[in-house]
């Protein structure tokens, strides 16, 4: 999957739209379970190590998916993992939207939103963040991370991931709650 994977565009328009054309009509611990199932097969099924997480926007993360593909990943995963989501929640776009944004350049980046040298840590502008948008809701609902790839493959495996949820939720009903689980 990693190899059939097109390279993402880097402009900006399109990035965005992206990004809204995967708003859900609601979000819960389900989707992010499938999402999160959909990333680690493809992963395992690529014998590619990366950390997958998913999580709300809430202050602690009420984190509903996290694990690793396969053995191999090191902590230093889980602050790229941390750093992706906060900027995604702070920026409202992809972590790859914001290395596309500033050409890679983490000093314009810095330079342009004020930040010291201990708050530059707390972000990154490398792809595999990726905003949660749901119907009706203003801003970012959660965040899907993607760390241990190249940033280019790492924001392709969360767009793919999305995509083939999409495809297999459309106007499926679960069981037991007897309302619609589509995302539009």
């Amino acid at each position: 999957m990693l190899s059939s994977l097109p390279a993402p565009t880097t402009d900006l328009t399109l990035l965005a739209a992206e990004e809204k054309s995967f708003t859900f009509a609601h979000f819960t611990c389900e989707h992010a379970w499938i999402i999160g199932n959909i990333l680690r097969n493809a992963l395992r099924t690529a014998s590619a190590s990366a950390t997958i997480h998913i999580s709300l926007c809430s202050t602690p993360p009420q984190i509903l998916f996290h694990a690793p593909s396969l053995p191999g990943q090191m902590p230093d995963n889980e602050v790229w993992v941390r750093r992706k989501r906060e900027t995604v929640l702070r920026w409202g776009h992809s972590s790859w939207y914001m290395q596309c944004k500033f050409k890679g350049d983490e000093e314009a980046f810095a330079r342009k939103y004020g930040l010291g040298t201990e708050e530059r840590g707390k972000y990154s502008i490398h792809g595999g963040g990726f905003p949660v948008f749901v119907k009706g809701v203003e801003g970012v609902v959660g965040v899907i991370v993607v760390s241990g790839l190249t940033q280019e493959q790492d924001h392709g495996v969360v767009v793919k991931a999305v995509e083939e949820y999409r495809e297999l939720r459309e106007g499926f009903k679960s069981p037991g709650v007897g309302r619609s689980m589509t995302i539009k």
